[in-house]
Formats: C-alpha cells, structure tokens, sequence
C-alpha cells in the first residue's frame, strides 16, 4: 500500500522562499531522463508525495525538488542547485546525517512528516547503485526518539470512526506500546480529544470538512490531521488486523466488543503504525478498553478554565496543576501523574488504595527519602523497552536498561513488609529481572559508544574470536614480538628489527654488517643507506588480518549485539510491567514528597454529596505566592442525610451538615471569588486522583462530573460571541449534570442586558436546586439573587469580607457567610489606574441610581456634567491642559501688590478651588 493511495496529511504552511526560476523546483514524474540515483529518488519520491524524502547519499541526507524549499526555509539550510552547468538544474538541500534528530525535530514541529530512506548496503561493497529503501515515515504521532520527544508527556497517535449512532476512538503512545480504544457519543468527541491532546489525527477523507466536525475545528489547531481513505475503514478487515497482531482469535481477552466502532478506529490506526514504521511492534501487546463510566466526566470547557495541565493563556505547563504537583523523578512517572490528573477515578476503593499508600509514605519519611532516591536513579523503562522491541536501540540504551534493573532489588526490599494495600501489592508484583541483567552486563561494556558503527562496545572477554580480531587490529603487538623472536633465531641476525610505515606495511630490517646472514625467503623491498628492508609470505599474511581485523570486528561488534538486542527483545512485555510498576511508586511517592513539603492533609473520601474543606488553598497560587500570603477559605456543601452517609454519628455543631446544597457567592472584583470556586473543584479533582490536599481537613463525597464556567472567550472563528460560548456551555450543564455533580459557574448572564442576565442567572440558579440538585458554587455581581434564599431550602449565601476605613477599601480576601452590599466596582476601577475625574462622575452616578432618583418618565434623573472652565479639560497633544487658577496667576502684577493685598488675592485663590 503506497502513501499516495493511503492518506494526506493537513501540514502548517509556512512564507514561501524566492526560488530561482532556472531550477526543476517540481518533481518530475516518473520515466524522465535522469541518472539512475536520481531515478531512484524520483520512484521512491512518487511513493511517499505526503512526506518530505530524506535521501542517504554518503554522509549526508539529501532533499531535491520541492522538499530542498521546504527543507531550506523550515531548517535553515543553504539552498543549492543539483547539475548547475545543466539548462534547469534541481533545487537541493542536505545535511550530515548525525545531525538527523536535530533536524527532524524542527521538521516535525512544523507539522511535516518525513520519509527516511537509507542507504541498505555498504557502497565500498555495492555493485552498481547503492540500494535505498525507506525505513520509516516519522509523523508527529509516530516519535519514538527521546530527542525528539518531550519525557515528561505523552504523546498520542489518534484515530476517529464515525458509525452511526457512536463514535470509535483510539489512541496510542507509540514510544511506549501502550494501545487504548472506547466507544462515545458524537457529543463527547471533543471532551476526549481535549483529554488526550492528540499530536496527529486520524480521520477518514472528506471528515474535516463535514459540518458535524465543524464545530470541533479549534481542536485541530495542536494537531496534524491525516487523512486516511475510505476503504482503511472497513470492519472486518479492521478486526482482522487486530487480531492479526496480537495472535488471538478475538478481542474478548482484551475486554472489547470486536463489532464496537472503537475497533475500527483502533484497526485504522495499527495499519498507520504499521505502515509508517515497517518494523515488528513487539511492544503494542494489548489493547485497552477505557471505559469512561469508572472516571469523572471532564468536558473540554472545564479542562480549559480550571487549566489542568496548560494555562489559559499562552497554553503553557507551567502555571498549571500538572506543573505544580508534578514532583516526580521519573519520566514515566511524570507521564502518569499526566495520565491521573486528566482522568480522576470513581472507584472510592481504588482511590483509598492510593491514600493509604500515600499516607504510609507521608508517615515514614526514611522509607519516602530512600525510595525516591532509588527511582530518580532509573531511566525512562518505557521508551527503552520499545525501542529493543522496534529494533531501534542502540548499545547505550540496553545498558541504561540494565542500570535500572540493578536497581529494583533494593526498591522491592524497601517495599517489603509494607502495611498498605497497594505498596504490598506493587512489591510483590516486581520482577527483579536478573536473567535480563545477566545478558546485558557481560557483553557491554560500563559506558559504551552511542552508535554501533564506533565500535568497542562488546566487553573485553566476552567473545574470544572478538578479542583476536581486536589484538590483530591493534598491531599484534604479542604476534609481532614472537616473530622477531624466532626470526632473530632462526637468522642468527641480533639486531634483526621488524617495522611498519604506510608505504610498504610491514618489513623485517636487517643492518648492512648482516646482509650476509640474510636467508633466500626474504624478498627485498628496499634500500636504505646502512640497512636493507626485506619481506616474507608469513609477514605479508599477518599484515592482511591485520588491515582486515578492524571491519571484521565491527561486524563481529554488531552482530553480537544484535543478537543481545533480538534475546533481550523476548522480555519487553516484562520490562513494560516493571515500568509500570516504577511509575506508579514514582506518582505515589510525588503525592508523599508534595503533601509534606506543602502541609497537605489526607481527604476523606465517601459516596455522599458533600464537600466540606476547611482552610483550603488554592493549589497553583498557594505555591506561586510568597509563603503564608494565601488566604485561606472554607467550603462547606451538602445536606444532614448527605453527610451521615460520610460519617455516622458526627453531631457536632462545628461540621454541622445542614449547609444546601447551592452557594451564591457576592463581592467586589479581584476580591477571590473566582479564585474561591476553582479552588474548590481543583480539590475536589486532587482527592479523587489519590492526593492529599492542601488544607487544614477535608471531607468529600465523591463526584461523577466536574464543570466549570468559568471566564469568557470569544468564538469568533465561529461566529460566536463571549454570551453565546456562555450560554452553551450552560446547556451543555443543565443537559448534563447529575445530583453527584459539582458544578462551579462565575459570572454567567454577563454577556447581555442587566435584566436578560439577572433573569437567566435566576432561572439557571433554581435550575440547578430543583432539578439537577448538583454541588453548585455560583460566583455573581448580581445581588439580587441572593434573595433565593428565602425561597429555595439549598441554597446559602456567601460573600467576600472587605474591610472599609475612611474611603479606602482593603479586599480580605476571606469568604464568609452573608451578602455583599456593595459591588466596590469604583474602587476597583480607581486601583487600576482609570483616571479621578471618571472616578468621581461615576460616584455621583452611583449616587443617584442608588437613591432612585427618578423624574415623571420613570428614567433616572443623573445630574448634569458641569462643562464651565472649572471642570472642562480639553486634552492637547504636546503639553498639559492650562488651569484657570495658573492663568489668573500668571496675569497677576504682583509688583503692584502690596503684601497684604497678595495674601488676600491667595485666599481668593484658593476658594475657587
């Protein structure tokens, strides 16, 4: 199956680079006159249109035609002509091919894919043209390299099949092996893809410009989308694949439905792995069925606003959640802790499990210190793992995977004898892989060449022909010392030498007071003032092992290790276990290192709707800000019955559990609500992940979903304003949540009229009590909907405490039972910098429409801006504004004045002020 019959990728474009109108920029088709490496290029070119052609030509990789443009304006290079003296010579671009990852990773990043074509045999052995073949295509969501990938996230390959009632996912990290599938509704699409964050896409042609995938266009702007043809998505021949693959005779082991549409996709994508690779994916060895029913529901909105693992802005990780608790010391475990954030658990036994273990770490701080130092001493067991099983290790790797199998006996004895659940069951599950470590030590040695093509690699010892063919390479020196021996001997010649020089090789010399000595099997070669070089048949035999030895013990080198690599490569399924296991103790030992080095406490978890934390801090801020400047807050939810479930027989007044259900939260702006509600669902999000919390204690029922509506963004690519993604993503709630639910909104109804807003923030709010009956914090500036509490039994008022003193207001930042009475808008606005005379026009205003002064009409009666000479300004480009107090002055005759009189004329003065 060629790739111009198979798929086409959506690449970012970039400013296009003047090109000399001499040169063949155009590839030319097939049959065109050209010599036969060109030729070649061209055939091997017309199989892969979609992806740039890296050519092997010697030491360097070559690009011709429009892929040198493309090469020479994204990389950098020097774009150069092939067959200059020619009428249309051919654009050409290259680089060393050592510098091959650096370069790929530019290209990638750009959103290119790139064809590698190597060169399959040794040109000094070659008859004719060097054979070339492509020995993989590397896209963005096929990288296997550590150079060219970022270890402490994942990077996913997806694939999507539209059936007719569901949509099939599936996704896979191909430097890890890891495969995962399930089945959605179209509606939720977008919440996984903004879950995984996919670096390439796989959809069926037409697809993106179908108007049901209009709408998740946004989604795309992270990734590179391929195309793949209709018939890859056929189901049979998907599930056959599969199967194929895995040896089995249906995927009921794997715990997935063979006809379910998430096979297909998972079908499509094996096919593009396959087919991009061309090596044996050992590595891939199950296949996963995600079920999202045992995780809580995170839509692509909420992931966004409470910036989970990038920020709002600028879409960075660091500022995010992952940023802050990431601690970890491994790579893997970094990429799991990832995993956990992205999909908290539901499962209150599993999420005790990690708690306990957690806890166990927390309470022995020598166990928590030795076991980190242990696991910041692995390698990424991973990635290594599936690069001996793609065949694209090199010596370096297998001995960093043996460095880091050395090192599991003294992780499983710090385990041993563990209380908690979990630690006791990630021990006795560590396979301490000796029979692995056993292959790897004796062959390599401690700190081998990166490539196999530098030799010295193999262990001195390990393979006596190896040590031979080393000791010929080096001279001999052994073999050349016994036969000067023996030679002085045999000759009776004492002073008989034997030399070497680049012309001649070796020689045996001999002084002019010998030459008479000199036996007849010595062939002469050449004659010096007082001595006489001579040759023998032995001599010139040992001098071919020995200009021989050296290819012959590179190839020696790299057949050993190829053949270390292909019995290490029948374990991978064991090494990716161990390094499961390595991740996990990694994430639960970050979660130990984070909660005391940050005084975070262990939440209890229980099935009951509540959510009761006291003295919460903001997670990201509380480590941002300077130590002890968070303010921290309460959050207290749920109602008597919801929390007995938590805790039978707590009667005391202090966690009293008569609280509703519904929170309207009032205040000024840049006073904390908003920071107050994300608190709340950010904790709520570490507890169910298995962290402690920063906090004082906390108490909280589990939740199903977690949504937020929380800042504004405006769609205008869509045609939507900031309202209208408002107010879908409200829909998207109402239709959505559950009573298990915990749903934080800010601000909503601000995007309309005071009245449209104030009516929907109220019919919204009754909503969510009444029918939904969801966790709710509501942070609002409209005041009025603080009085549903004397209507709706769940609902609770909450405010932000200020504190006044003789017109200054200071923000306290503490939230407190009540309602704000005033919004402090003014005061906020004066502290950003708006001028004074707004600030003051704007208290009269306030004034007035406070009071209700109104005329017969019924409209406001706002006082007049005065725009006599007192007030009026009229703004100059080049210098101030006159005053008229300064202009009186300055037509004052003060030298006219008697003393008296200008004292008198000051106070004049300065009552006009």
């Amino acid at each position: 199956m060629s790739e111009s019959t198979s798929s086409t990728t959506s690449q970012k474009s970039s400013d296009p680079q003047a090109t000399p109108k001499s040169w063949k920029s155009k590839t030319p088709p097939p049959g065109a006159k050209l010599t036969p490496m060109m030729e070649r290029y061209i055939e091997v070119k017309h199989q892969y249109p979609d992806s740039l052609l890296l050519f092997r030509m010697g030491d360097f990789y070559e690009l011709f035609y429009e892929d040198a443009e493309i090469a020479a304006r994204v990389l950098g290079l020097t774009l150069t002509s092939r067959d200059k003296g020619s009428a249309s010579p051919i654009a050409m671009a290259g680089f060393p091919f050592h510098a091959l990852d650096n370069y790929l990773q530019k290209l990638i990043r750009a959103g290119h894919r790139a064809a590698i074509c190597e060169q399959m045999e040794d040109p000094k052995q070659a008859k004719g043209l060097v054979k070339r073949e492509v020995t993989r295509v590397v896209t963005p969501g096929t990288l296997t390299e550590d150079a060219l990938l970022d270890p402490r996230t994942e990077n996913f390959l997806a694939a999507v099949h539209v059936d007719k009632k569901q949509v099939g996912l599936a996704w896979m990290e191909l430097s890890t092996g890891r495969f995962q599938v399930t089945s959605c509704p179209f509606e939720q699409l977008s919440d996984e893809l903004a879950r995984l964050r996919p670096a390439e896409l796989l959809l069926q042609q037409g697809l993106e410009e179908s108007p049901a995938f209009a709408d998740l266009a946004r989604l795309f702007d992270d990734a590179v989308v391929t195309e793949r043809a209709p018939w890859s998505y056929v189901a049979d021949t998907c599930l056959d694949r599969l199967k194929q693959h895995f040896g089995t005779n249906s995927l009921e082991g794997f715990d997935v439905e063979d006809a379910s549409p998430g096979v297909t996709a998972a079908g499509v994508l094996l096919d593009y792995v396959q087919e991009t690779q061309k090596t044996p994916l050992g590595h891939i060895s199950s296949l996963e069925n995600y079920r999202s029913t045992h995780t809580v529901h995170i839509d692509e909105a909420t992931r966004r606003s409470l910036e989970l693992t990038q920020t709002l802005r600028g879409g960075h990780r660091e500022g995010s959640l992952l940023h802050i608790l990431d601690d970890t010391v491994t790579a893997m475990g970094a990429r799991l802790l990832g995993e956990w954030i992205a999909n908290p658990l539901r499962d209150l036994d599993t999420i005790t499990q990690r708690g306990d273990a957690v806890q166990e770490l927390v309470e022995d701080s020598t166990l928590l210190r030795e076991l980190r130092e242990e696991l910041d001493g692995t390698y990424d067991l991973q990635r290594l793992a599936a690069r001996v099983a793609t065949g694209r290790c090199n010596p370096r790797d297998l001995v960093c995977l043996s460095r880091t199998l050395k090192l599991l006996p003294r992780t499983k004895a710090l385990l041993t004898g563990r209380s908690s659940d979990r630690l006791r069951d990630l021990e006795s599950r560590i396979d301490l892989c000796e029979d692995i470590r056993t292959l790897i030590e004796p062959c390599l040695v401690d700190d081998p060449p990166l490539n196999l093509t530098d030799g010295d690699l193999i262990r001195p010892g390990f393979n006596t022909r190896l040590d031979e063919l080393r000791d010929l390479s080096r001279g001999g020196k052994e073999w050349i010392a016994a036969y000067q021996a023996k030679e002085i001997e045999r000759t009776g010649i004492s002073n008989l030498k034997v030399g070497f020089n680049k012309v001649f090789g070796y020689y045996l010399e001999v002084t002019a007071a010998h030459l008479q000595k000199v036996p007849d099997d010595y062939h002469r070669k050449q004659t010096l003032k007082n001595q006489e070089r001579y040759i023998t048949p032995e001599l010139k035999e040992h001098e071919e092992k020995v200009l021989t030895a050296d290819q012959q013990s590179l190839a020696l080198e790299t057949e050993l290790f190829h053949e270390l690599r292909t019995e290490v490569c029948q374990h991978v399924s064991r090494l990716q276990k161990i390094a499961q296991i390595l991740a996990e103790l990694d994430v639960l030992a970050c979660y130990a290192h984070t909660a005391v080095e940050h005084r975070y406490c262990r939440p209890e978890l229980c099935e009951g709707a509540t959510l009761d934390i006291r003295d919460g801090r903001h997670p990201v801020l509380d480590q941002l800000l300077p130590s002890g400047q968070f303010v921290p807050n309460d959050v207290l939810l749920g109602d008597s019955g919801e929390q007995q479930e938590c805790e039978e027989g707590d009667e005391s007044e202090e966690r009293s559990p008569d609280r509703g259900h519904v929170q309207i939260i009032t205040g000024p702006n840049m006073a904390g609500k908003s920071t107050y509600i994300r608190q709340a669902a950010l904790l709520t999000l570490m507890a169910q992940t298995g962290s402690f919390v920063p906090a004082a204690s906390a108490r909280i029922g589990l939740v199903d979903r977690i949504f937020a509506r929380v800042g504004a963004s405006d769609e205008l690519s869509k045609g939507q304003s900031t309202f209208m993604v408002e107010m879908t993503e409200t829909a998207r709630i109402l239709n959505a949540a559950t009573d298990q639910s915990l749903v934080i909104l800010d601000e909503i109804g601000r995007g309309t009229s005071t009245y449209d807003g104030l009516s929907l923030a109220w019919a919204i709010t009754e909503y969510l009590h009444d029918i939904t009956k969801a966790r709710t914090l509501f942070a609002t500036h409209y005041h009025e909907l603080t009085d549903l509490v004397e209507t709706l039994r769940g609902v609770r008022n909450w405010t932000v405490a200020v504190h006044e003193s003789e017109g200054d207001v200071i923000f306290l930042h503490k939230i407190v039972q009540g309602a704000a009475d005033k919004s402090y808008g003014i005061h906020v606005a004066r502290l950003a910098g708006v001028p004074g005379d707004v600030i003051v026009r704007a208290n009269q205003i306030l004034e007035t429409l406070e009071s209700d002064r109104r005329d017969d009409q019924g409209k406001a009666n706002i006082p007049q801006r005065k725009t006599d000479r007192a007030t009026q300004r009229q703004l100059n480009l080049f210098e101030p504004p006159p005053h008229p107090i300064l202009e009186k002055l300055k037509s004052m005759d003060l030298d006219s004045l008697t003393p008296k009189a200008a004292l008198d004329r000051l106070y004049e003065l300065r009552g006009e002020l």
